[in-house]
């Protein structure tokens, strides 16, 4: 029985974002989150996407909220450019329970959290809490100016049922100059995300690490069934 009634798919604009890539401290447990037809990219590599959305105006249905979600990049499956990796949700946490709702339909392990965005003099500290409790601190530095436009597809992997199913997600973004992601901390060793923890020291996947005062982007309404490769 559907539990959101929002239609897809939704529009989300200039949210603030931050998004980091990095590779895990312990490969085969990060690898263990995978459902069975998936396979991790050669790299290990974890994505994390944390963004806040200050205003309902911002969005077509959602309301304003708050997410922090995360998982793995993949092998054999790319998002629409072929060449980004397609990307499977271990993780999402998020502020709204109508956004929770709607994307729990569509396969996607969401749970209440929060995520906060603070940047002052240039330093952007990212905090993702599940009951008020910091799980995640990401800290950078941001310059002033925006770099370059970025714009694509992204492609996200979920489970609905005993089905992979995909989505292409657009997306276009302003991304920050200057930027430097400086420190990631998992703060909880009792929390299932902290499977993803980084490395010590951190290694970064430099492409996919960047700050965007304003990305706007679409929740898919046409996912697909995911084929093996």
């Amino acid at each position: 029985m559907s539990t959101s009634t929002l239609a897809a798919p939704q529009l989300v604009l200039n949210s603030r974002m931050l998004y980091s890539s990095w590779i895990p401290a312990d490969r085969r447990a990060a690898a263990a989150l995978l459902p069975r037809g998936l396979s991790p990219a050669a790299n290990r590599a974890i994505y994390m996407n944390q963004y806040v959305v200050d205003s309902a105006d911002q969005t077509s249905g959602f309301g304003a909220y708050s997410l922090t979600y995360l998982g793995l990049d993949l092998a054999d499956h790319t998002a629409p450019d072929g060449v980004t990796p397609g990307r499977f949700f271990t993780h999402y946490l998020n502020s709204s329970q109508t956004v929770r709702d709607y994307v729990s339909e569509r396969g996607v392990p969401a749970s209440a959290g929060t995520t906060t965005l603070d940047l002052e003099d240039g330093r952007l500290v990212a905090v993702t809490r599940v009951d008020g409790i910091p799980i995640i601190r990401a800290v950078a530095r941001v310059g002033q100016q925006v770099a370059s436009v970025a714009r694509g597809q992204l492609m996200y992997v979920t489970q609905v049922k005993n089905k992979l199913m995909a989505g292409n997600y657009p997306y276009v973004g302003d991304i920050a100059a200057g930027f430097e992601l400086q420190s990631l901390d998992f703060l909880a060793p009792d929390h299932p995300v902290y499977a993803l923890r980084p490395a010590s020291p951190l290694q970064k996947v430099e492409a996919w690490c960047w700050y965007a005062p304003r990305d706007s982007f679409v929740y898919p309404g046409g996912e697909y069934e995911l084929k093996a490769k």
